[in-house]
This record gives C-alpha cells, structure tokens and sequence, in this order.
C-alpha cells in the first residue's frame, strides 16, 4: 500500500492541507495519506488540545477515502518524526517507499531536526510549495516537488480571524461545526 504520512499540528485543518494531500495522492498513486497529529511538536506550540485537534482531523479526513488519522503521537513525550517514521515502519503501518508530505518552509529546516539523517533515509518527501521559500534537498534526500500548489492558506492566519468571530472559507464545514460548537479559538479560550 502506497502511503504517505502527513503530519502536522492542524490547528487547525484548513482546506488547503486536505488539498495538498489529495494532489500528492493524484500525483504519487497514493493508497492512503495517514494525518498524525503532533502531540507534541518541538519546533511549535499548540493552543488547541489534542483531542480538538484529532476530532477536526478526523471530520476532515471523511471528506476523501484515502484519508486516515492515526494517533501515533497522542500523549507521548516530544514528537520528533524520526519516532513516528519508525512506528509506522515497525508496525507495518505502510510498506516502503514511505512518503513524507512537507511544506517547503518546514523543509528548509530539515537540518534542525532531531535524527534528521535517519529521516531522509526513511523516506521520500514530497515537498508543497510554499510563497517565499526555495527548495534546498540536503545530500540523501529523495525529493519529489509539488511546486503547481502554493497555497496561500496558513492556520495562524485562520486562528486569528476565528479569534475575531470570523469562520474563514478555508475551513472544512464539518470543522467549523465543531469548532463553533466547542467554542474554539475564541479570545480567551484553549
């Protein structure tokens, strides 16, 4: 089974995530596109507890049947991918090749992960497209680009038009549902 992980804190998930995956599935012959919530990210912070998060993702996912959520990283220490990538990989979650969906940004700090030499080994990225950033694939690194999808779409935009009562068309209709009845991203609440 072609898989691709697709990680992130989706803080929340917005349309242009769920395109990404559905393009990166056209292009690549994906079987399934496994979203992971973080946990715990190193190298961001979450307002939103993870339970929220996983609902959204998991209201979001029922849109295409490629689409599956895993909480792999629930509850556990930091989530660095290397520690994903190998649970997947020990738990026959997927086979290989294993892909790996990332925004160009996140990739230009590939260097800065933890184990980042075991990821690149691990994998193959597909690299999205983001305005302003250039992709630069470290020596190893298996890169496949989606460079026909920039979207402009980010969750801390979308976070802060739902602060201000906003509902943002980026944002799936199951989601807003839930975030409007759990009163998400309002001044004040987590």
């Amino acid at each position: 089974m072609r898989t691709a992980l697709f990680g992130g804190t989706f803080d929340p998930i917005h349309r242009a995530h769920l395109t990404v995956a559905a393009e990166a599935a056209n292009r690549f012959s994906l079987d399934r596109v496994l979203f992971i919530p973080a946990g715990n990210p190193p190298h961001k912070s979450t307002g939103t507890s993870y339970e929220h998060r996983y609902a959204m993702v998991e209201l979001a996912c029922a849109e295409d049947p490629r689409f599956s959520v895993s909480r792999l990283e629930e509850g556990r220490g930091k989530s660095y991918s290397i520690d994903t990538i190998e649970r997947v990989l020990s738990q026959r979650l997927a086979s290989p090749p294993l892909f790996f969906i990332i925004g160009a940004d996140a990739f230009e700090e590939i260097a800065t992960w933890h184990r980042w030499r075991d990821v690149i080994a691990a994998v193959e990225f597909i690299v999205v497209a983001r305005p302003g950033h250039v992709m630069i694939a470290p020596e190893g690194a298996r890169v496949h680009g989606l460079e026909t999808l920039a979207l402009p779409a980010s969750s801390s935009d979308i976070r802060r038009a739902l602060a201000n009562g906003e509902m943002p068309d980026e944002v799936p209709t199951a989601v807003a549902a839930f975030i409007r009845v759990h009163r998400l991203y309002e001044t004040g609440s987590a």
